[in-house]
């Protein structure tokens, strides 16, 4: 397997998590982002969308993390990153996507850009774009862990799932656009139980081999 990635890119971080858990081997091939290696026409015809991460698979390229991760889930079930039952597997898989779809397209590298190149947006103006909707969706995320009368030392459970896999790396750009993490309590819990185990400290952005 290859994975076409940027170390500081969140969705590439989800899916270097789910590979690390499931135990695969796989080569990774850096797209820098900042650099604009993704707009290059060798990489468009990998990914159309000009985004990371891609997975290939043999012949097979597979884009959009949560497409990967599921895909990965499909072919190499254990261990396992959803619950057994359907409610429950709905119930992670929403925790997910509100990270996948309500947090992390708003605070995007194309879409920060786009405000400050564009827009004619200050860097204060758009850091504080992200900060509103990154704290949003963890207000959101971290009521709903901690409504969870079983969630155990993950988001849901006592191992980690698709949700976890979302959270962590989300967490870590929290961080880097300078969001006020004490009132996400919980969320700080799960992170701490996530990052004693090596399959999330090893995807860490600091630990890739294109980190700077």
């Amino acid at each position: 397997m290859k994975l076409y990635t940027f170390f500081r890119s969140s969705a590439s971080y989800r899916v270097r998590i789910a590979l690390n858990l499931k135990g695969l081997n796989y080569e990774q091939i850096p797209i820098h982002l900042r650099r604009g290696d993704q707009l290059g026409s060798s990489y468009k015809a990998i990914n159309p969308q000009a985004l990371v991460p891609t997975l290939q698979d043999n012949s097979h390229l597979i884009t959009q993390s949560l497409a990967i991760i599921e895909y990965l889930e499909e072919r190499y079930p254990q261990p396992p990153l959803l619950p057994s039952a359907p409610l429950e597997r709905a119930m992670v898989r929403s925790m997910a996507l509100t990270v996948a779809c309500e947090v992390h397209p708003l605070q995007n590298l194309r879409v920060l850009n786009y405000l400050k190149n564009v827009l004619s947006r200050s860097d204060e103006e758009v850091t504080r774009w992200a900060q509103h909707w990154i704290s949003l969706g963890l207000d959101a995320l971290e009521r709903s862990v901690a409504s969870l009368s079983h969630r155990g030392d993950f988001c849901f459970g006592n191992a980690p799932t698709l949700a976890d896999i979302f959270l962590v790396p989300q967490l870590s750009n929290a961080r880097r656009f300078g969001c006020d993490l004490k009132k996400f309590s919980t969320l700080l819990e799960v992170e701490a139980a996530c990052l004693k185990l090596p399959a999330f400290r090893d995807a860490a952005p600091e630990n890739q081999p294109d980190a700077e």
